[in-house]
């Protein structure tokens, strides 16, 4: 009988596999060396420190005045393995790079990608794209939904010769903010996101039309008890948002089954247009972990209401809300009624912006409140714009067309500026918008993506607001899309509409077709 073959351990090695004999749970890595700190920090911290920086932000600190405080900060902090920048495309869809910390404070100035890999951006011939950093936009994450050692940034997209790239309105939207500002003016922006929570993860991706969505429950409007799974995800969702210093307000199940919105306080323009693509990251990331899918297609099934993305607006001067007057009609100022003038004679134009997906025309359906009338009310929900009840602190227009796939830079930039285009109107140009607007004669937006491009094509107000060259590419990419969906939507969601969409489609499922 041959002789037993004898394997040398080394000490560390015989207790890792003393532990997996006997079911222990070690780490391995653990076992045969140290693993490093990484920052871990608790909600309550997180909160703490985003609100902090949230505040620099809100009075104006700029990412110049920020950089240098954040850049020694990660200099000194081991435990932070990588800075995670976000940005996003023409669509409004959400990119993110995650750069290795050491490589960020020796490349800070030099972070390039390939531009041509974006839908929308540049060609393959000029692919270099570059990102520069908006230090002011520095972010502490949840280690469970971002992992461990990570902080975040938002980026603003510059060409190779480091000027702001033309077709990033993330960097169009903080210009516009930074002009306002030096008049003395503030953007106020608080937006009201819907979604669904369906069952399984990656619903939308592996989505048939047969079968549709399954809905995560039943449960609805005030109707979701607290062990739920629609009062949990939310609970959970919140906590997240909480910790990135959204300042949570009230959160809620909403009209249809499976369908929440978590409201958060208003802030400036470009920081509400950040929180939303975060408030949307954070809800997929939560519902993933719980198994589901947390959806914002604007109509995900046909018989029940939309999902939209009510955006409340305002402007301040002085920490004076200019919206505000007390003896005005429905308490708002000669200000505020020529800022939503000019929104809504626009209204055609801007739809494109706001509708921005074949999906999104469901939603514009009069039997589920559909925001389609190119009107204003207190009252009616129909309204494209209603006036909520308000006092010196709150007055604010509520722009309800705004659908939650929407780029949410591109369209606050194009809402503020057909507003101010409305406010700062001489006399005569301002009668002529408000004898459109209030002519007596009912106007709808249009009811279908076709309509709606059409319309957006030949807009002067829209190649003026875009650049002809964006107006151009917006354009492609949303004919691309729409051609790929039937033209009649008929009353049962398709296959097209939902894996071609923007938010949605991936380069296989793409090219699948």
């Amino acid at each position: 009988m041959p002789a037993k073959t004898m394997i040398r351990q080394t000490p560390a090695e015989a207790e890792m596999t003393h532990s997996l004999i006997h079911g222990r749970e070690r780490d391995y890595g653990a076992v045969l060396w140290k693993q490093p700190h990484l920052l871990d920090l608790s909600y309550v911290e997180l909160e703490e420190k985003n609100m902090e920086v949230k505040m620099e932000r809100l009075k104006g600190a700029t990412s110049d005045s920020m950089k240098d405080r954040f850049m020694k900060y990660l200099a000194s902090e081991k435990g932070i393995k990588a800075v995670t920048v976000c940005f996003c495309d023409l669509e409004g869809r959400l990119h993110t790079l995650d750069y290795d910390k050491n490589f960020m404070l020796k490349s800070e100035d030099n972070l390039t990608f390939d531009g041509s890999s974006i839908k929308g951006f540049t060609e393959l011939a000029q692919s270099d794209l570059r990102l520069k950093v908006d230090w002011s936009s520095f972010r502490w994450v949840p280690s469970d939904i971002f992992g461990a050692g990570k902080v975040l940034v938002f980026g603003n997209v510059c060409d190779r010769d480091g000027s702001y790239y033309t077709s990033d309105f993330r960097s169009r939207l903080m210009q516009l903010c930074q002009d306002l500002a030096k008049k003395g003016m503030m953007t106020n922006v608080a937006p009201e996101i819907e979604g669904f929570l369906f069952r399984g993860m990656k619903a939308e991706q592996s989505f048939d039309e047969i079968a549709g969505f399954e809905l995560a429950t039943a449960s609805g409007y005030f109707s979701s008890l607290p062990q739920d799974t629609l009062r949990l995800f939310i609970d959970k969702f919140a906590e997240a948002q909480r910790a990135l210093a959204f300042q949570n307000e009230k959160d809620h199940p909403e009209v249809a089954p499976a369908q929440f919105e978590l409201n958060f306080r208003y802030s400036s323009a470009l920081d509400t247009a950040d929180q939303i693509l975060l408030y949307k990251l954070l809800a997929r990331q939560v519902a993933k972990s719980m198994g589901f899918t947390a959806c914002f297609l604007p109509k995900p099934i046909a018989n029940l209401n939309g999902s939209g993305m009510h955006t409340n607006m305002s402007l301040s001067r002085g920490g004076t809300n200019m919206f505000y007057k007390k003896d005005g009609k429905h308490n708002l100022s000669d200000e505020a009624w020529r800022f939503l003038t000019g929104i809504l004679y626009y209204g055609n134009d801007l739809c494109m912006i706001m509708n921005s997906s074949v999906n999104s025309y469901r939603r514009l359906d009069p039997n589920y409140e559909a925001p389609n009338e190119i009107v204003v009310s207190a009252v009616n929900r129909g309204a494209m714009i209603r006036i909520p009840e308000g006092n010196q602190y709150s007055a604010r227009i509520e722009v309800r067309t705004v659908a939650p796939d929407a780029n949410p830079y591109l369209t606050l930039y194009a809402l503020f500026t057909a507003g101010l285009i409305g406010m700062e109107a001489a006399q005569e140009e301002f009668k002529k918008m408000d004898a459109w607007v209030n002519n007596g004669q009912k106007k709808i937006l249009p009811g279908n993506v076709y309509d709606a491009l059409e319309i957006f094509e030949k807009s002067k107000f829209i190649e003026e607001t875009m650049m002809e060259e964006n107006q151009r590419k917006y354009a492609e990419l949303k004919y691309a899309s729409a051609d790929r969906s039937p033209k009649a939507l008929g009353t049962k969601v398709k296959n097209g509409e939902i894996l071609f969409h923007h938010e949605i489609s991936n380069q296989l499922i793409w090219k699948n077709f």
